[in-house]
């Protein structure tokens, strides 16, 4: 039996690009569950706030603007994995649709992931702190601090290695 060459391997990788498919529904259904969860809290919110202070009104508040960022983080890595992955979209086919979402490569991805993920942490640690009166546990609040810092310098440090990378390959800044 011979060998056969590598044109039937190649097309099988290639057409491996489409397992994703079923992930990118799964994500697409998510962004269903964030927005039932988001007025869920939202209605749970508006029922609270006669006798609610404004600690817990911020706190709330920013729990909804984190489902937001989530769901954020879900449409880029929709849209970034379907462009990277799947087919290319032309841009000149959808001319209103955003930048961000027709030309998201992997330097542009990384960056918006951990952008969203350093927004959500902050959000996070911001609600944290506002409850600092009902948890006084410093410990903690070093760690509700440091993961966002963490997650910012790795932002920081990926940008600087894209940009090297980029200038090492002549490449526009």
């Amino acid at each position: 039996m011979a060998w056969p060459d590598g044109r039937y391997i190649q097309a099988s990788v290639f057409f491996s690009r489409w397992l994703l498919a079923p992930f990118l529904l799964g994500l697409l259904l998510c962004l269903l569950l964030l927005i039932y969860r988001f007025f869920g809290d939202l209605i749970a919110l508006t029922l609270q706030l006669p006798g609610m202070n404004w600690h817990d009104l911020v706190t709330n508040v920013l729990n909804l603007v984190d489902l937001a960022l989530t769901a954020n983080l879900v449409i880029i890595v929709i849209f970034s994995s379907y462009e990277n992955f799947i087919r290319r979209i032309d841009p000149a086919a959808h001319p209103d649709w955003p930048e961000g979402l027709t030309q998201v490569d992997f330097g542009a991805l990384k960056q918006k992931l951990l952008g969203s993920i350093v927004g959500i942490a902050a959000v996070d640690a911001l609600a944290w702190y506002f409850d600092l009166e009902k948890e006084p546990d410093t410990s903690k609040l070093i760690w509700v601090l440091g993961f966002p810092v963490t997650f910012a310098v790795v932002m920081l440090l990926l940008s600087v290695a894209d940009w090297l990378t980029a200038r090492r390959h002549g490449k526009p800044e």
